[in-house]
């Protein structure tokens, strides 16, 4: 692929759309059931993936952890960020928070400002 082509050259060896100066470098691991898609993907021009044991381990760089984390959080259960420590925090929080969400009964809120009910509250 052709570097100039990729977004994050022109900002940065961030990740995403986020660039600076303090690079870190993330390794995560996939399950075997996303493996093969995750090993298609390009995240990062510099990253560096191998397979294990069915898993996929990828290693990317990243400056700021907002859109990274965003991606991890969409593999669920089937990734783990195995480091930095400083980015498995806000991975965790994010989905501690997620299962608060689940936990507590659902609320539903009008649908407008016409105060119409929810869906929830019309299928009663």
């Amino acid at each position: 692929m052709n570097k100039a082509s990729v977004p994050e050259f022109s900002l940065g060896v961030g990740y995403g759309i986020f660039a600076g100066a303090d690079v870190r470098w993330a390794t995560l691991i996939f399950s075997p059931e996303r493996a093969r898609w995750v090993a298609a993907e390009l995240w990062h021009p510099e990253q560096e993936g191998s397979f294990l044991d069915g898993r996929y381990r990828l290693r990317l760089p990243y400056s700021n952890d907002s859109e990274l984390v965003m991606d991890i959080l969409k593999y669920g259960p089937d990734c783990e960020v195995v480091e930095p420590e400083e980015l498995r925090i806000p991975v965790s929080t994010r989905l501690e928070m997620t299962i608060e969400n689940y936990r507590k009964p659902v609320e539903c809120l009008p649908l407008g400002a016409t105060g119409e009910p929810g869906v929830l509250e019309r299928e009663r």
